[in-house]
């Protein structure tokens, strides 16, 4: 239970209220990972419905990139004037918008409209994303027990079927305008339930920026405070580091596997698959040992075993024994981002700024490392180029004593 003051003030939600909370958190996080994975599946046919040449298709994904970081940029102050519970559904229904408009544009064979949508859809996401993500903190610390990593299982899992679903649609021909026509209204549909049973992170919607002494941190210098904040900075390095682990094992381990380990293609698509597989069962299995053991000790081994798959993968010639590597980067790389949000959510006054700052941090790993590593690889060669995430992953596990629990929160660290 946490010891915010902003809680004392307001009735305890129930147990069947808690679950039903946790569960509308569940759906959100999955949908989420659907909506990012109903396009990424479509988007070989929508390269060829637009004609796009590689630096087209480049500008498309830089319109997500551009959206997202403006929307987390402005994601604190969309939420300290309308709350989690207003911002994070709405946002989420705005990508159940943006679906069928990016599917309109394919049919149209109109690149700005494609461009425009996908804009707005990362927008979406970016001010989307932080406030779930505090909205799951703060059921984390009403419930008492971490949860954090099971929500981004969810997503995980919501991805998983958004690729099933698209690779369902190129099998039968289905034209990627109704695809995503589907993909936005189920969505829309399933958003407005799981709406109904999310509640405020603190005593009301417009909450989240007040002090205790009931004034509101309304001021822009106020909620850039994370930025001027070491510990959230440090955090943010952990961030950074695992999810660059994860975003350039995305974008990269199937290829490194086969110019690096002499793998074909089926069996590299497969090593990444093993890799998400391992991302999930760890999310999975690392939320009863944070409870355990706290976070600091479980980042610590957790970056430990992403440090010792890189360099399996980067320095073992044996193709078997880089797959293993690869599983156990895979492994260690789950637990960084959801554990580093949790932490910068510690403090229920500042959530919103504080992972806003986390978010922004670690979506430059996810964003800009991949490209920076293809960079690399065409002067020293892909296997060598993962040096960098090596690197940025020790920094990431030096850096994780940052995430240990503040005294005012639910529990102390271990």
């Amino acid at each position: 239970m946490t010891s915010d003051p902003a809680f004392r003030t307001a009735p305890r939600p129930s147990r069947p209220q808690l679950r039903a909370w946790r569960n509308a958190v569940f759906v959100v996080f999955g949908l989420v990972g659907f909506t990012m994975a109903s396009w990424l599946s479509r988007v070989p046919a929508a390269r060829d419905r637009l004609d796009a040449s590689t630096g087209e298709m480049g500008l498309l994904a830089f319109a997500i990139a551009l959206g997202s970081i403006a929307g987390l940029v402005a994601s604190s102050h969309v939420i300290a004037r309308f709350g989690t519970v207003r911002t994070g559904p709405l946002c989420l229904a705005i990508t159940g918008v943006a679906l069928p408009i990016v599917g309109l544009g394919v049919a149209l064979d109109a690149f700005g409209l494609v461009f425009a949508a996908l804009l707005l859809y990362g927008l979406a996401t970016g001010v989307g994303d932080v406030s779930l993500n505090v909205n799951g903190a703060a059921n984390e610390r009403a419930i008492g027990r971490t949860l954090m990593p099971l929500f981004h299982a969810m997503f995980s899992v919501g991805t998983v079927i958004g690729v099933a679903l698209g690779a369902l649609g190129e099998v039968l021909g289905v034209p990627v305008l109704w695809h995503l026509t589907f993909s936005g209204v189920v969505t829309i549909v399933a958003t407005a339930i799981a709406a109904r049973y999310l509640r405020p992170e603190l005593p009301d919607d417009h909450a989240a920026g007040r002090r205790e002494d009931g004034e509101r941190e309304d001021g822009w210098r106020e909620r850039m405070a994370g930025w001027r904040t070491p510990r959230i900075l440090l955090i943010g390095l952990t961030v950074l580091g695992m999810a660059l682990a994860e975003g350039s094992a995305n974008d990269w381990l199937p290829l490194a596997m086969v110019d690096g380990h002499g793998l074909d293609n089926a069996a590299g698509a497969a090593v990444l698959g093993g890799f998400l597989a391992a991302m999930t069962v760890g999310r999975v299995a690392g939320a009863p040992l944070l409870d355990r053991f706290g976070r600091v000790a479980v980042l610590r081994v957790s970056g430990c075993l992403a440090i010792a798959g890189l360099l399996v993968v980067i320095v073992v010639p044996n193709p078997a024994v880089a797959v293993v590597g690869s599983i156990v980067w895979g492994l260690g790389a789950a637990l960084g981002f959801p554990v580093g949000i949790s932490a910068a959510a510690d403090d229920p006054r500042r959530a919103a700024a504080n992972v806003s700052t986390v978010s922004t941090i670690g979506y430059f790993g996810f964003l800009g490392g991949p490209p920076a590593i293809g960079f690399l690889a065409e002067h020293v060669g892909l296997l060598h180029a993962l040096v960098l995430v090596l690197a940025l992953v020790v920094v990431a596990t030096a850096a994780s004593g940052a995430a240990r629990k503040r005294p005012a929160s639910s529990a102390d660290e271990r």
